[in-house]
């Protein structure tokens, strides 16, 4: 198997996810099709010569469905030649895809890409009717409590207590502010423009950078009701041991909803050397993995633990891991876990903070990533998010010198 390499990788700026937003008049397909017109001229891609893009997304209904991917190279202007599958792996979507673009690179294809866009604003999240979160039978039958409980059941068995999901939620936003102020995005931030070239959005619309732990613990718990009514009980089905749900997440300490989209250029180095393009960052590794559905958002915890083995390394080794804060609380276990630093966590804020545009995520944190290690010099990184029902997904990357 032949190393990988990754090229590029850009992103739109995240806008709020709700009508109003700033890229709330973007269909899906116009705001990835700017971001991959913007991809192949700034690599001077011949797109032909893409084997394949693989794209994450959530919500494929309405704007979002019939292959969403396809339809915005076509929208692109990229080449007719250029297959395109548009996946659904929940919030992992587009690591995923990454994951299976290094994949088909190190089996034989030459040149991938793997992206992702959600527009939370124009196709809310659940507007296809899944039945594991809308259908009352089959929640009672799979034992799927709503995503916010089964992050309130982490919390509860943990013993994490309210005040620490508080305090990192304002960790998350006060970073992200700081770097957005500081220009640590613009490497790989693409401005949205409009047909005219109006410009729609140049940074991150999402961030509230005057969240303070006092303003947070003033929220009452979002899934309290619901929990004590139905939920929780599909919680203690599974886990009998535990005797009251703890509460605490709300929208101050949640991932923000939000429209963006993200891609990445994937390929050989032979491939690299004959089109002149300069590798990034070598992927060392990648891992999915499923965990239990029920508390749903630990998958990304064994994901990052199989990919740390494969390359040969132990948390120790990484300089800085972009982890999708699926709320604070299993963001936390996660890095206990592991024994994760927070210093080396989301040093730049995450979802909380910067908006979680679902099946963009992945590949906006791949990007993340290799910018924050070539500023800093440094060497290893991991990307893991965990998405719902248990599935997560992890890459391990090598920065090369920028």
């Amino acid at each position: 198997m032949r190393d990988v390499y990754v090229f590029e990788a850009l992103r739109t700026p995240r806008g709020a996810g709700r009508s109003g937003g700033a890229l709330s008049g973007v269909t899906p397909i116009a705001l990835l099709a700017g971001l991959l017109r913007e991809l192949a001229r700034r690599t001077r891609l011949e797109t032909a010569q893409v084997s394949e893009a693989i794209i994450g997304c959530v919500t494929q209904t309405g704007e979002q469905g019939g292959n969403v991917g396809k339809s915005a190279t076509l929208e692109a202007g990229w080449s007719d030649a250029v297959s395109v599958a548009t996946v659904n792996h929940f919030c992992a979507s587009s690591l995923w895809a990454f994951n299976m673009a290094a994949a088909r690179v190190a089996g034989g294809d030459e040149i991938m890409v793997a992206g992702g866009v959600e527009s939370m604003s124009r196709v809310p999240m659940a507007s296809d009717q899944p039945p594991f979160l809308c259908d009352p039978d089959t929640v009672r039958r799979l034992n799927t409590p709503p995503m916010g409980v089964s992050a309130d059941a982490i919390a509860t068995l943990h013993g994490i207590r309210r005040e620490e999901v508080e305090a990192y939620a304002v960790q998350s936003q006060r970073r992200a502010a700081e770097a957005r102020a500081a220009g640590r995005f613009s490497r790989s931030l693409v401005q949205v423009v409009d047909s005219d070239g109006r410009v729609l959005l140049e940074q991150d619309e999402t961030i509230r950078p005057g969240a303070s732990v006092e303003k947070l613990l003033a929220l009452a718990p979002y899934f309290a009701e619901m929990g004590e009514k139905w939920a929780d009980a599909l919680v203690r089905t599974r886990y009998p041991q535990i005797e009251r749900i703890e509460h605490m997440h709300h929208a101050g300490n949640s991932p923000a909803m939000a429209d963006g989209a993200s891609v990445a250029l994937l390929g050989s180095s032979e491939a690299g050397a004959r089109l002149g393009l300069r590798p990034r960052a070598r992927i060392l590794a990648t891992a999915i993995h499923s965990d239990d559905h029920v508390i749903a958002l630990n998958g990304a915890l064994e994901a990052t633990t199989r990919a740390l083995r494969r390359a040969g390394l132990s948390p120790g080794d990484v300089s800085l891991f972009e982890v999708n804060e699926a709320f604070a609380a299993p963001t936390l276990v996660y890095a206990r876990t592991l024994g994760v630093p927070l210093d080396k966590l989301n040093v730049n804020g995450g979802a909380i903070a910067l908006g979680h545009a679902m099946g963009a995520t992945g590949t906006t944190l791949v990007g993340t990533l290799i910018d924050e290690l070539q500023r800093r010099g440094e060497r290893h990184g991991v990307v893991a998010v965990s998405g719902a029902l248990g599935l997560g997904a992890a890459a391990v990357v090598e920065a090369l010198p920028s």
